[in-house]
């Protein structure tokens, strides 16, 4: 078993020395359903997932494109919330201990909850990282300290904009690795310049010495095999969400309940997935 301050760092060592990239989907905890969250999670590692990014819905996700966003609401109107998200992880650490989890959301619910008390639960539930969009880093001192604390990462988002100042500071705060958004603008819009983010790496990877991530706008095996050549680790979240809301309208459409709906989900995502692990180089 491996621990849960250990999860991230031995994962991408592991994917470094087999010249691997790391595949990690994003998908918003309670959709498709609160039930069945773990269950997809555990299909997705089986797909290919080296990381699983979980995303805590909150009412007004302003990096989020409108794919996430509806996702968001679902799991909402479900009932989830921090502590349902934190309980999912629980239930997923029962049966793999290996598997890096990180949770994606805003400062909100964090807040509401206490810096102190959200990182200590969230590491006795098998949390590895924390990605607090609306944190800076030149605010978040407290909050990533609280976190050392318990051996959790904080993780953060750099964007094309970026000045070197901001990149310098996240280089002295951020842990288990830097999550590049590719483009201007929310999730899952427009099409990624490889040869523009490629660049950009560069130029992060002169102050940032952690494992580089990117994500939005994802949303093909083509694209995240491209990516693979500069990226330590691809990020694919709205396709896959996409993908999950078809399977359960076509699920619907046919009569089934609302379990076996998000079945057919699960099986659909974890298919999609699957197709992009075999495209990245030296796949499983």
């Amino acid at each position: 078993m491996t621990s849960s301050n250990q999860r991230l760092a031995a994962t991408f060592e592991q994917l470094r020395a087999a010249e691997r990239t790391a595949l990690v989907p994003y998908i918003a905890a309670g959709d498709p359903s609160v039930a069945s969250t773990p269950a997809l999670m555990h299909a997705l590692v089986a797909a290919g997932a080296d990381v699983i990014e979980l995303g805590v819905p909150f009412s007004d996700p302003m990096a989020d494109g409108p794919v996430i966003q509806r996702a968001a609401e679902r799991a909402i109107a479900r009932g989830t919330g921090m502590t349902q998200v934190l309980d999912m992880v629980s239930r997923f650490r029962q049966q793999d201990s290996d598997t890096p989890v990180v949770l994606m959301g805003y400062a909100n619910p964090i807040e509401h909850i206490g810096q102190a008390e959200f990182a200590r639960r969230a590491a006795e539930a098998g949390v590895d990282g924390v990605l607090v969009v609306d944190y800076p880093p030149e605010e978040v001192e407290d909050f990533a300290a609280e976190l050392a604390k318990v051996r959790v990462d904080p993780i953060f988002l750099l964007a094309p904009t970026s000045t070197e100042d901001r990149i310098r500071k996240i280089a002295k705060v951020a842990r288990g690795y830097v999550y590049y958004v590719s483009l201007k603008g929310v999730t899952g819009a427009g099409n990624i310049d490889v040869d523009d983010v490629a660049r950009q790496l560069s130029r992060i990877r002169e102050h940032v010495t952690i494992p580089v991530g990117v994500g939005f706008g994802i949303r093909d095996a083509e694209s995240a095999k491209r990516l693979a050549s500069c990226a330590d680790a691809v990020v694919i979240g709205s396709k896959l969400i996409e993908t999950m809301e078809s399977a359960v309208a076509q699920a619907q459409q046919a009569g089934k309940d609302s379990e076996a709906a998000a079945a057919q989900a699960i099986d659909a995502a974890s298919a999609w997935l699957a197709t992009v692990r075999q495209a990245l180089p030296d796949s499983r």
